[in-house]
Order: structure tokens, then C-alpha cells, then sequence
């Protein structure tokens, strides 16, 4: 009798769970679903096991009660939104090897929108970046397996594998007509967080672009501005940034703020209401700042716009941010086996939330190419020797055509070979890669502005 007790209440508390995954939808149409009483609660208890009992004897093929079981809870967690789930044993054992050690993958941050396993962002220098992976992107397959139904630690779990083995991604992008293939070969994902770089012609402008939150973002920061002469204005490049640390987010924010909460959590439970607030020492309130997100903007990258939008410190530019604004746990259930819970929500400074949400731009600036000619006569210096060996060429008679074309390409060459090394050695941001750049080009005229100004300082 005792042991059928402790079954009934072991029952009890599965059919809690699988009770709010059936009428989950239910659930979520109230803004403030009402607590069930006693009585509910034993009733769906009872609800449980019945149904439980009557697969188990008149189902057609013989059944697993645990696999039921341990599918009924993971149906219930990815009910209750995207980030929530139950790790069996397995995965579980996956995800404490995956936070100690090194692991193959792609690079690749995703997230669920409306729906759809979405590319957050493709990491600067991974795999996904070099096969072509672009923030936006709709991942439809993983090899052959559809992830439609799929969540989010099962489609990392098939994205992520031995290095040097290979993965097709199946995704839809904007504006392509059909779907498109990506061979992408898994690698160690190593990644540098903070890269500073000089804007050719602009030396009082630092260029900072934090590509993840480590724990050495804060660090790097302090370092480049440091190192960086002369900084009178700061562009935060925080594009296709999936996230990271929220101690790094807040440090980092902290740097250029001197008072107030730069951010907020709130949970059911008070211990999970939690406020980060700005402190006074060594903070820069005068180099005015520009911010630049779009799309794969997420998570922490969304709190640092977020606050520096609200405590009127820094402009932001580019598009709507991804909406990724919740906190979530890792809970043991028993030895071997866990749920990832989200336990509360992050709120900026004036109190908005940026789950489902995200962070607007005070400027909207799409992704694009600026046409622009340099006018062929306002010659620079450095210019002006191979413009008029150029020209002298041109009047030889025994120049030969065919040279002269080879000799052309060969100067393309050279300037796109210059190019490539400015970015390889994340040094030099070139004019050029401005032009390319209709995001970049616009923040950097709006710094330039604030600079002359001084609207940007306190």
C-alpha cells in the first residue's frame, strides 16, 4: 500500500506537467491563467495516470513507460517557451561536457522566431561565417532531419560534432527564391570577443566590434581605449552579436554610465529579482558613442543598446534587434538527468522589456553598398605618380593592349589584396569598406557630427 502511494504521488506530479502541456494553448490565451485548486490539481493526477494505464494496456504495439513519460515532460517544457526544456540523461551528459571542455562546431548562435529556427548570428572567423551563414537565416533542415517541431538544444546537439566532419544546413533566406544549400566543416570554435580597429583618416575615432560577451570583454575594452590615442568619439559595432555574459554586459556598460540600474531581472520567485546598477569610478561621461545592431543582436548585446539608448549615452543605429530577453537555469532532476527552466525576464533601465521585443534603433540604417566615384581630377598625393604613369602609357605606341589590360588587373588585385589585409589583421577599417558599409558609413557621420558639437557629452 505504501509503495502504491508513493507511485500515485510520483504520477501526480508527471500529471501536473503533462496536464499543463495539454492545455498549454489554454494556458497561454490568459493573460493570468488562475492558479488550479486542490481539488484540479488531484484531478489531473488522476487524469494522468488513467491515461497512462489505458496506453500501457490497450495500446496497440507494447510501450516504454519512461520514453512515454520522458517525452510527455519534454513536450510540456518546449510548451512553455523556446529556451525551456528537459535533458534526459543523455543530454545532460552532453551539455556538462560541452561547458568544461572543447567541443566541433559551426559557430552559429540560433534562437526560435515566430515559430522558426532562426540564425542569429554567425560568429566572426567560425565555419558558419566563411560557408556563408547570414543572421536571418531560416534553418529548414540539418542533414535530412527537419526542424520543424525540433528545439533548440536538439538542433545544437546535431549542429555540433567532431571537427573536420561535415554538415549540410538547408535554410531559407530573404529575398531568394528557394531554399539554399551550406556545406559547412565543424572546427574548434575559438573566438576573440573584442576586435578595435582605426578608421583610415579619422584618428580620433576608436572602432570597437564585440563580436560575443566573454569574460574578458570588460578587459579588452579598457585595454584598446587605453591604447587607442587621442579617442574622441567611440563606434560599438554590436551586429550580428549573439550574447554572452551578463557581468560583461553590465561592466561594459558600466564604463560609460555613473549611476542607476543599467539592468533588471524579475521572476516568480523573489530571489530571481535581481537589479545591476552603474558605479561611479572610472566612468568616461564625455566621449560621445554610436551603436550599431541589427537582427542578430541578441541577449546581451541587446542589454548594453538597451541601456546606453535609455540613459541617453549613446545613439544607436542599424535594425531591430532579435528579442532575446530571458534567463534561464539548469535544475537536476535527480542524478542524471535536468530541465532548463527560464526563471525570469531582463528589463532595461526605463523599465521595457526586450523579450519578443528587442531594442528599436533611434535610427534606422538597412544593411547596403553607398555608390560612390571618387572624382577622377581631386587626385590624392599617393595617387597622383600612378595616375600620370598611367596616362603616359596610354600615349605610347608600342604599348601592347593585352600588357597594359594584364597590368590593370593586376593593380585591381593589389588593391583588393590591401583590402583583404586590412581586415585580416582587424587593424584598419579603409574607405572603402566604409562605402561597402551603408550601416557603417551612417553611424560614422553621426559620430563625426556629435564630436563637432559636443552633443554627445554630459
Amino acid at each position: 500500500m505504501i509503495q502504491k502511494s508513493k507511485k500515485v504521488i510520483a504520477a501526480g506530479l508527471l500529471s501536473t506537467l503533462t496536464a499543463a502541456y495539454l492545455f498549454g494553448s489554454f494556458a497561454q490565451a490568459q493573460e493570468k491563467p488562475k492558479a488550479d485548486s486542490a481539488k484540479q490539481k488531484l484531478e489531473a493526477y488522476i487524469k494522468f495516470t488513467q491515461i497512462l494505464n489505458l496506453i500501457e494496456q490497450e495500446y496497440v504495439d507494447e510501450t516504454n513507460t519512461t520514453e512515454l513519460v520522458n517525452k510527455a515532460l519534454k513536450g510540456l517544457m518546449s510548451n512553455l517557451d523556446a529556451h525551456s526544456t528537459y535533458m534526459d540523461e543523455k543530454s545532460y551528459k552532453d551539455l556538462t561536457v560541452q561547458t568544461k571542455g572543447e567541443f566541433g562546431g559551426l559557430g552559429i548562435s540560433v534562437g526560435m522566431k515566430d515559430g522558426a529556427l532562426t540564425v542569429i548570428a554567425p560568429l566572426e572567423g567560425t565555419p558558419a561565417m566563411k560557408a556563408g551563414v547570414k543572421a536571418g537565416d531560416i534553418i529548414l533542415k540539418i542533414d535530412d532531419k527537419a526542424t520543424l517541431g525540433m528545439n533548440i538544444d536538439e538542433a545544437v546537439k546535431l549542429m555540433r560534432g567532431k571537427p573536420g566532419t561535415d554538415i549540410v544546413l538547408t535554410i531559407v533566406r530573404k529575398k531568394e527564391p528557394k531554399p539554399l544549400k551550406i556545406k559547412i566543416t565543424r572546427d574548434i570554435i575559438k573566438i576573440d570577443s573584442v576586435y578595435p580597429k582605426t578608421i583610415e583618416g579619422e584618428d580620433g575615432i576608436l572602432y570597437l566590434h564585440v563580436s560575443s560577451f566573454d569574460q574578458k570583454v570588460v578587459e579588452s575594452v579598457k585595454k584598446a581605449i587605453a591604447e587607442h590615442n587621442n579617442t574622441k568619439g567611440i563606434l560599438l559595432d554590436l551586429r550580428n552579436n549573439p550574447g554572452g555574459l551578463l557581468d560583461q554586459a553590465t561592466g561594459l556598460v558600466d564604463l560609460f554610465v555613473d549611476d542607476g540600474v543599467i539592468v533588471s531581472q524579475k521572476g516568480r520567485m523573489k530571489s530571481e529579482n535581481v537589479e545591476y546598477r552603474a558605479h561611479k569610478e572610472g566612468t568616461d561621461l564625455k566621449t560621445p558613442i554610436v551603436t550599431l545592431v541589427n537582427g542578430g543582436s541578441a541577449s546581451a548585446s541587446e542589454i548594453v543598446s538597451g541601456a546606453l539608448q535609455d540613459f541617453n549615452r549613446s545613439v544607436i543605429i542599424g535594425e531591430k534587434t532579435f528579442g532575446k530577453g530571458s534567463v534561464q537555469i539548469v535544475l537536476p532532476v535527480g542524478k542524471k538527468e535536468a530541465v532548463k527552466l527560464t526563471v525570469a525576464r531582463y528589463y532595461l533601465p526605463s523599465g521595457r522589456t526586450i523579450q519578443n521585443k528587442g531594442v528599436t534603433p533611434d535610427i534606422t540604417v538597412h544593411l547596403g553598398k553607398i555608390e560612390y566615384e571618387e572624382d577622377p581630377i581631386l587626385l590624392k598625393e599617393k595617387d597622383l605618380k600612378k595616375h600620370l604613369e598611367t596616362e603616359l602609357e596610354k600615349i605610347e605606341k608600342d604599348v601592347d593592349s593585352k600588357v597594359l589590360k594584364k597590368k590593370e588587373e593586376g593593380s585591381n588585385a593589389t588593391a583588393e589584396s590591401e583590402d583583404e589585409n586590412a581586415t585580416k589583421n582587424k587593424k584598419l577599417i579603409t574607405e572603402k569598406m566604409i562605402y561597402n558599409d551603408a550601416q557603417l558609413k551612417s553611424a560614422l557621420d553621426i559620430l563625426k557630427a556629435l564630436i563637432i558639437t559636443e552633443k554627445g557629452k554630459h
